[in-house]
């Protein structure tokens, strides 16, 4: 494939993109404010998707030094793996927030600020992440590998915040669960 053909390639891609990085955060903020009524809260799902954030950060950095040494194959099936956890990270967050009510932090102090600074970042990159991982993914899958590479050196450290931040932010608020 020459570049024009992948860029092509590439360019069919972007209505999607643009769709569901506008889409997925307004569905998430409308269905955060949905409480299905008689259903069980689903108290059980922040330690699940706290694990996928974990897991999410784990195939990053091991994708990221499989590409340094040459494993492309390794280092595709891991960020598809990555992809693929975000997705079911997503359904669950979204699940829990429409069967239960969010959860107040409680500390006090320093470590108040602390949080909220943590989980600010964490809920902006969270939604400037999403074109960033769909166009990186999308240049891949057609072989625009120098396109690819750009953007990844930007979209890895967000992305890796993000999911790591995840992980801070559900340790930071477990004791305050009910």
């Amino acid at each position: 494939m020459n570049q024009e053909e992948k860029l092509q390639a590439e360019k069919k891609y972007n209505k999607w993109i643009v769709i569901l990085s506008v889409a997925v955060p307004i569905v998430v903020a409308i269905l955060f404010g949905v409480k299905i009524p008689n259903v069980a809260p689903l108290s059980f799902l922040p330690p699940i998707y706290a694990t996928i954030n974990g897991m999410t950060a784990i195939l990053l950095i091991i994708a990221f030094i499989a590409i340094k040494k040459k494993n492309i194959v390794l280092h595709e099936n891991l960020m598809t793996t990555a992809v693929l956890c975000s997705a079911v990270f997503l359904v669950l967050y979204v699940a829990y927030h429409m069967t239960s009510d969010s959860t107040k932090f409680g500390g006090e102090g320093v470590i108040k600020y602390v949080y909220y600074f943590i989980l600010i970042t964490h809920i902006l990159l969270s939604i400037i992440i999403i074109p960033f991982v769909l166009i990186t993914y999308v240049r891949a899958i057609t072989q625009n590998f120098e396109r690819h590479k750009k953007i990844a050196r930007i979209t890895f450290p967000l992305w890796l915040y993000v999911a790591v931040t995840g992980v801070i932010v559900y340790i930071m608020i477990a004791p305050y669960y009910v």
